[in-house]
């Protein structure tokens, strides 16, 4: 048996960037009420989720072999059995993802697309009400699905007692069988995904106007909050005082004699 690495770096740095947008966008979107500024994160966070799920899928054509979609297990017969040696204690070791990881991932990686899709919708005025629905719908299924991901691991390290958590940190899984060779670590590509990502963030914060609570994209104006209600008010006052100065004039021009 030996410990090669399994996981590219993209692969690791995707793992864990889905998994902190997620809860930052879960927590945001559960605490802070959609007038707040604040809950503009909410939009940042799920808005960048989606953009590293469709990092991930390139890479997923592109990347190193246990980076590949084609590398995932996703043969219910498989899943099964699988499922059954885990309860049983003899669940054979998959260098890559095994075939609940491949369901998992594959999962949440549609879940996420999904929320991201129904989240554009709501700002763009779309039945607003009734895709909030679906957009909750879909944040609870990625949170069960997550937990039951997390679930499985722990169960995994029980039985097993190895650091299998580890193989997304370092990407070296240990107990796989003679044969498979590391994978070459990809550090630019991953140094790529996140400047994508940060570029992506920087753009859109740049475009967003907070007095007006909208973020302008492709010539588009979304609305992600409604405006300040200081803003409306001086708006209202500005608008009034407009009037009166107008009614004013006429009233003066009223009054001049004509000859």
């Amino acid at each position: 048996m030996s410990s090669p690495r399994i996981y590219d770096l993209p692969t690791r740095v995707f793992h864990w960037t889905f998994a902190g947008l997620f809860v930052a966008a879960y927590t945001i979107g559960s605490t802070v009420d959609d007038a707040s500024p604040r809950f503009v994160l909410h939009m940042l966070a799920g808005g960048l989720l989606a953009a590293a799920v469709l990092l991930r899928l390139v890479w997923g054509v592109a990347g190193t072999r246990h980076a590949r979609l084609s590398d995932f297990s996703l043969s219910p017969a498989a899943l099964v059995g699988y499922l059954r040696g885990v309860l049983s204690g003899q669940a054979r070791t998959w260098a890559g993802h095994n075939p609940a990881s491949s369901w998992a991932a594959l999962v949440m990686m549609g879940l996420g697309l999904g929320m991201a899709a129904t989240g554009l919708a709501m700002v763009a005025g779309v039945a607003p009400h009734a895709v909030e629905e679906v957009h909750e719908v879909l944040a609870n299924a990625l949170l069960a699905v997550a937990l039951l991901h997390v679930a499985g691991v722990l169960v995994h390290v029980l039985r097993h007692r190895d650091a299998l958590p580890l193989s997304m940190v370092t990407g070296r899984k240990r107990g796989i069988p003679a044969g498979e060779t590391d994978v070459r670590p990809h550090a630019g590509v991953a140094m790529a995904f996140v400047a994508v990502l940060v570029a992506v963030g920087a753009g859109v914060a740049s475009r967003y106007d907070a007095s007006r609570g909208q973020v302008t994209l492709f010539g588009q104006t979304l609305m992600l909050r409604e405006a300040d209600e200081g803003s409306g008010e001086r708006s209202g006052a500005d608008d009034e005082q407009a009037e009166h100065e107008a009614h004013a004039r006429e009233e003066r021009a009223e009054d001049v004699p004509h000859g």
